[in-house]
């Protein structure tokens, strides 16, 4: 097998476990075996568990920015492309594996000190939100560019509230909450 299949293969490994089961509750003989590759060569593509959970916050963070970006363009443009951040988290939250945000339970699990993977949370997090600022000037007229973030991070601390709520209410309804706020503000 190639180097760069075993390696996504490790990736994708540890993505579903750390998803499922947590960071810290993964150990590295899990991800082994679930792989099916020996020790040694999952050191000669990490070094560390840390560079196995960075890796796995890229995968995660890579699919959902492109599966995001898909899914509210194919909406008519407007404010109906915006409030489709919350269609696209609704179509998440039905996934069986729906287990919440795979950032915020990563960056609850690590130390504090750990800023390799606090750094890529929050590269993570300002990226969405720029996504979400592009959306809005893409999609509403006569708002200036300070209206345009102000907006885009309401409207990201909605999203990302919706996401932590409904997986702990094992609920949608913060999901339809959260859109008819953002309805109310993008007026």
């Amino acid at each position: 097998m190639k180097h760069a299949e075993v390696k996504n293969r490790i990736t994708e490994t540890a993505s579903f476990l750390f998803y499922k089961n947590g960071y810290n509750s993964t150990g590295i003989n899990q991800i082994i075996a679930e792989a099916g590759i020996a020790k040694a060569t999952l050191y000669n593509h990490f070094k560390s568990k840390e560079e196995i959970c960075l890796a796995y916050l890229q995968h995660k963070n890579i699919n959902f920015l492109k599966d995001f970006e898909a899914f509210t363009a194919s909406k008519p443009k407007g404010k109906a492309q915006i409030l489709a951040i919350f269609d696209f988290l609704q179509l998440f939250y039905q996934d069986k594996d729906f287990n919440g945000c795979w950032c915020i339970k990563t960056v609850s699990e690590i130390p504090k000190d750990d800023e390799r993977i606090r750094n890529e949370i929050q590269a993570q997090k300002n990226s969405f939100i720029t996504l979400i600022a592009k959306l809005i000037a893409f999609n509403l007229e006569d708002v200036n560019e300070h209206q345009v973030q102000t907006l885009a991070r309401q409207v990201y601390l909605l999203y990302e509230s919706a996401v932590g709520e409904s997986h702990l209410h094992q609920e949608d309804w913060p999901i339809v909450e959260s859109k008819n706020l953002c309805e109310k503000i993008i007026i």
